[in-house]
């Protein structure tokens, strides 16, 4: 597990010392480029890995594999292979993910009203090129 957050959670999850749901759903989210893939699978579905590497063009291969083995253990994606000659990797959302949406747009909209206030204009989300549909 590479998000202390995370850790923490299921640590005290397991020890039966948890008693903070906040922190649980904060959890399932945290860490670098998560919320990022999660938001646009709910926006656009499904997304390859290759898919994944164009859209975060700064993260590198073992940290995306890494989150999205989290994010499947955790329940908040599927993981789909594909074979027609070679292995394909597609992840998509689950019911239990899509749960979550509604906090992570209103997370996007609150940081984009934000940065309006701080007259913040010319911010670069670090994306790469989103998937056309």
């Amino acid at each position: 597990m590479t998000d202390l957050v995370r850790k923490e959670v299921l640590q005290k999850l397991s020890d039966g010392a948890f008693n903070c749901p906040k922190e649980l759903t904060l959890s399932m989210f945290s860490g670098k480029w998560k919320i990022n893939m999660l938001y646009h699978m709910g926006k656009e579905g499904a997304y390859y890995f290759n898919e994944f590497q164009k859209l975060l063009p700064a993260a590198s291969h073992k940290e995306l594999a890494e989150k999205l083995k989290e994010m499947a253990a955790d329940g908040l994606v599927s993981r789909h292979e594909e074979t027609n000659g070679r292995l394909r990797v597609a992840y998509s959302l689950t019911p239990l993910r899509k749960t979550l949406l509604p906090i992570v747009n209103a997370m996007y909209d609150w940081g984009v009203n934000r940065l309006a206030e701080l007259q913040v204009s010319d911010v670069k989300f670090g994306l790469g090129e989103v998937k056309q549909r």
